[in-house]
């Protein structure tokens, strides 16, 4: 028997199967990029492909870019409006706050019929003040400082928060532990505002009644760095995950609301994201990831 027959037949065996893999690949592409496609014309980003390769990794950043842009857009949105909103309160309630004070000052000796008109000024004059205050706490959204950014060693700034907030922990019974999946990671970040963002992620989850909040480092496929805080607390309704991260909403009777809504800021203008991933019985879990 001749040879070539042979290498005939499985050359074009080997032709074949080529071409029906590439078929079945290329099917399963063009689903995942018509699935991606529904989710972005449903608003929905919470999806990540897990398979290893070019096109999925493609496909997983294509999605972070374009959460992050629309996350940033809606920020920026939100700040414009808190700017507008803060000016104009701020022009109205200021003349009512200093006026009402001063004629209550002018009534020093009231009679019977000027009492009240005396606790009535006093009453506007403090209000007043209450609310300059409540909107001067918002200006801290609109006057974010750009980051002083330089390397982090991630190990040692998670130390120090983990000290800075041991005593709270401890009021509340609760443990906070960091584990690094990478070794020797480094961010190039501004200290200060990620410090913010994991202190006020370890308060809430302290107030969710939590008793175990464990924060993990990594590096992704996509060479991000990634760092999810994840709790044993209370379950975020749908309604609070839908809503959380947008200014002033809080569920909290003494909440200001700003928490979450600063931290955003804090991971837009570092160009990375933040996001809650996963809410159950077992565990709520927050990831930030920085590019």
């Amino acid at each position: 028997m001749q040879l070539w027959p042979v290498i005939l037949i499985v050359f074009a065996f080997v032709v074949v199967t080529a071409i029906v893999t590439s078929i079945i690949v290329r099917r399963k592409d063009r689903n995942k990029v018509a699935y991606m496609l529904d989710a972005f014309e449903d608003d929905e980003m919470n999806f990540r492909f897990q398979e290893n390769g070019k096109f999925n990794t493609t496909l997983n950043r294509m999605r972070w870019i374009l959460e992050r842009n629309r996350q940033r857009d809606e920020q920026e949105s939100w700040i414009k409006l808190i700017r507008v909103l803060t000016h104009e309160i701020m022009n109205t309630v200021s003349p009512i706050a200093s006026l009402s004070e001063a004629l209550s000052r002018s009534v020093e000796h009231p009679d019977e019929e000027q009492l009240d008109i005396k606790v009535g000024l006093k009453t506007i004059s403090s209000s007043s003040k209450d609310l300059i205050r409540f909107v001067e706490s918002y200006r801290t959204l609109a006057g974010v400082a750009r980051p002083v950014k330089k390397a982090v060693m991630l190990s040692e700034l998670m130390e120090k928060i983990i000290n800075l907030t041991s005593e709270q922990c401890a009021m509340y019974n609760a443990k906070c532990s960091y584990t690094a999946f990478s070794d020797d990671i480094i961010l190039y970040a501004d200290e200060s505002q990620l410090s913010q963002i994991m202190v006020n992620l370890i308060k809430n989850a302290l107030q969710a009644e939590a008793d175990k909040i464990d924060i993990e480092a990594s590096i992704n496929a996509d060479e991000q760095v990634c760092i999810t805080v994840s709790n044993n607390g209370n379950v975020v309704s749908r309604e609070s995950r839908e809503q959380m991260f947008v200014p002033f909403y809080t569920t909290k009777s003494n909440g200001t609301g700003i928490g979450l809504s600063l931290s955003r800021q804090f991971m837009n203008l570092h160009n990375g994201s933040i996001n809650l991933v996963e809410s159950s019985q077992e565990k709520t879990v927050f990831q930030l990831i920085f590019k």
